[in-house]
């Protein structure tokens, strides 16, 4: 009688077993809504409140806290949802779980009110933690008895995770920012719940694989580490090793650093947004109270660290040392890293030069258009496979999908056909002049040596005022619309310095004239006139910039594989060395591109996209590393705590990440753009130099583990 694993192997996509693609199609659409929605947030809450696609006009400051947090706690959950799937629910059933709670996550979110957003925070927070761990761990099940094939099993699928990304956050970013945030939040969602429908009408395709809780569980990971054992020192000492349970003192110290930890990630929003701090009685001088506190959980966790690891045999505590020492550098690259959901997604917005016209605006959609397409095509035809082995089986799950690659065909075809259709107009409307002075009240100066000047456009709320000098000013608008010369529109800002301009239409100047009324605040709403019919030309969305992550890890993540597998594989050492330096020469890039910069002046595109780049060289030579050296370092019995360690130190630098780049606009102000990106390169790059200095000392306490 053939087992459920030798069933899923008999119909093969792809040299693989139908099962994993349902998996790869499952983890594509929940990665779509996560990049799709994480792209969306900070530049949502901190857009302003009243324009061309009005946001919360929060501070990058306060934004930066609440998407801190959940980003944090995006890391902590999945230990809680693992042992759950473990003990109770299953795998299958924990991800189907988590989607149907992520995707009321996403429905909350597109509803656009201060409650729902923060209930739809917490729902896919609740929901990747059912959803996070258990994908992995049916795969693991799957090759049970293929080993050997297992590698490429988790290239599949992180090819799924790296096609959700990109186009979710291509497609929801899209229609965020051209359409509105609803529909960006909402078409995160949909995918949500189809990906969910699809993964359970399949569940006849698994048998009993993943659908009941394991007596055994084994660890496994991505990197197919654990598969073979490791070259190591001969010890007596690790012979001998002596059990080391936790002590009652041990799991004080656990509870109240936790409970401490928790406490300063609901508490950092709460205390900026809604000036609610539970942690005020601590508060030293201006040293704020819960940065004392997060202190005191600090030692007190170094305290539990330090006494278990003293507790292991010397073979056995050097190795974890160096596995802490891998912990805290992890730290200084996710906090720098993840400034891409954050500061660098303010900076795309108010100070890149996103507008390409004549023949840049037509190479840019062509090339845009490859990217787009040439990967539906490659995963549509997957589809097709998977839909001619396995229809006679999961019927329902089949036609779940054609309808999700159907609407993604659909929204894809409306955005590159907007795109194409473009076209750029010059408009000139009144402004009212005025000195640019600086903080002494002096007028500023350019470069040159002109005094500079600050342009406020005539709305009509603008009350008439003898003193103020009336100017003419010309701007452009790109809108997939036809006007003639001497057409009067009314147009309103589109970002947050009022530079850019987009077209009202009948329904978006009835919804700005009444926010203006709402919050009784000028409404923004100027009268122009169509000067000239010039080019076609696009603008470039702030959520484009995002995708170029996953675009590179794609084409450069086979160059790496095979590097890591030659005879010149460097060290962990030189690699996270390699990984932190590589990183912070690309904010160095930024740093160099934003030097000098004024006012109103916009940064060439090139910087962002070479710092993207750099970015993800520097993801490729670290990240994948970590993991590894989890197992190859943790005491079998203890990988599952190290495991918590490993990911609590990327949610504290995910925390750390959006808690600095929160503070762009104030750095800014105090000293200048340049400034703050000099930051992430000088830290890295130091950080990279110590732990490259350190790599014969971590090779003596790895002990022969390479």
């Amino acid at each position: 009688m053939n087992t459920d694993i030798e069933n899923l192997f008999k119909d093969k996509v792809l040299g693989h077993p139908a099962g994993l693609f349902v998996l790869f199609f499952t983890e594509m659409w929940e990665r779509f809504s996560f990049y799709g929605m994480r792209v969306l947030l900070v530049n949502f809450l901190t857009m302003a409140a009243i324009g061309y696609n009005p946001g919360w006009e929060w501070t990058v400051e306060n934004a930066g806290a609440l998407f801190g947090t959940y980003a944090m706690l995006l890391y902590i959950t999945p230990i809680i949802g693992g042992w759950l799937a473990d003990k109770y629910t299953g795998y299958r059933w924990a991800v189907i779980i988590g989607s149907l709670i992520m995707t009321a996550g996403h429905a909350s979110m597109a509803i656009e009110t201060e409650f729902s957003l923060y209930f739809g925070l917490f729902l896919l927070v609740v929901g990747t933690g059912f959803f996070k761990p258990t994908m992995t761990s049916i795969i693991s099940d799957m090759y049970k008895k293929n080993p050997e094939k297992k590698d490429g099993a988790y290239t599949i699928y992180y090819m799924g995770v790296n096609a959700g990304a990109f186009f979710g956050m291509m497609l929801c970013g899209y229609l965020a920012e051209k359409v509105g945030w609803a529909y960006g939040f909402g078409l995160a969602g949909i995918f949500m719940l189809l990906g969910t429908i699809q993964f359970w009408l399949a569940g006849p395709l698994f048998g009993k694989i993943g659908a009941k809780p394991s007596k055994v569980h084994d660890v496994e990971l991505p990197q197919n580490i654990n598969e073979e054992s490791v070259e190591v020192e001969d010890s007596t000492e690790e012979k001998e090793e002596r059990p080391n349970p936790f002590t009652t003192f041990d799991k004080v110290l656990i509870i109240i650093s936790s409970i401490i930890g928790l406490g300063y990630a609901i508490n950092d929003p709460m205390s900026k947004i809604g000036g609610i701090d539970m942690f005020s009685f601590l508060q030293i001088g201006d040293f704020e109270g819960q940065y004392t506190a997060v202190l005191f959980a600090l030692l007190l966790f170094l305290i539990l660290v330090i006494g278990r690891i003293l507790r292991y045999t010397a073979v056995v505590r050097d190795r974890m040392i160096a596995f802490i020492i891998f912990a805290f550098f992890t730290v200084f690259f996710w906090m720098s890293f993840e400034q891409g959901a954050s500061s660098l997604v303010i900076f795309a917005r108010d100070n890149v030069d996103r507008m390409l016209s004549g023949n840049s605006a037509t190479i840019f959609n062509v090339v845009n258009t490859l990217l787009t397409v040439i990967p539906l095509i490659i995963i549509s035809y997957v589809l097709y496979v998977l839909w001619k082995k396995t229809f006679s089986k999961i019927a329902g799950s089949n036609i779940v999908l054609v309808l999700c690659f159907l609407l993604m065909w659909g929204i894809v075809g409306w955005m590159l056909n907007r795109d194409y259709n473009t076209i750029a107009y010059d408009v000139e409307y009144s402004a009212i002049e005025q000195p640019d002075l600086d903080e002494d009240g002096k007028q500023k100066k350019d470069k040159d040596g002109k005094l500079q000047f600050v342009y406020i456009p005539v709305s009509e709320n603008t009350a008439a005022n003898s003193d103020h000098q009336v100017v003419t000013r010309t701007t452009s608008i790109a809108e997939p619309l036809t006007f003639n010369l001497g057409d009067k529109l009314n147009i309103t800002p589109k970002n947050n310095d009022g530079t850019e301009f987009g077209v009202l239409d009948d329904t978006r100047l009835e919804l700005t004239r009444q926010k203006g009324k709402e919050l009784n605040r000028d409404n923004g709403v100027v009268a122009a006139t169509i000067t000239n019919v010039r080019e076609n030309e696009v603008e470039i969305t702030v959520s484009w910039f995002s995708i170029l992550n996953s675009f590179f890890i794609i084409v450069f993540a086979s160059f790496f594989s095979k590097w890591w597998e030659s005879k010149y594989n460097p060290s962990a050492a030189t690699k996270y060395a390699l990984g932190l330096s590589v990183m912070g020469i690309g904010f160095g890039l930024l740093a160099f591109g934003a030097f000098g910069i004024v006012d109103g002046v916009k940064v060439s595109m090139i910087w962002l996209i070479l710092a993207y780049l750099f970015h993800t060289l520097g993801e490729l030579c670290l990240s994948p590393v970590g993991l590894s050296y989890v197992s190859k370092l943790v005491p079998g019995r203890m990988i599952a705590l190290m495991f918590g360690m490993w990911y609590l130190a990327i949610a504290i630098g995910n925390k750390l990440a959006a808690v600095l780049g929160g503070q762009i606009e104030n750095i800014t102000k105090e000293y200048s753009l340049s400034t703050f990106f000099l930051i992430f390169t000088i830290v890295p790059i130091i950080a990279g130099l110590v732990i490259f200095f350190l790599n014969p000392l971590l090779k003596k306490l790895m002990h022969g583990v390479r």
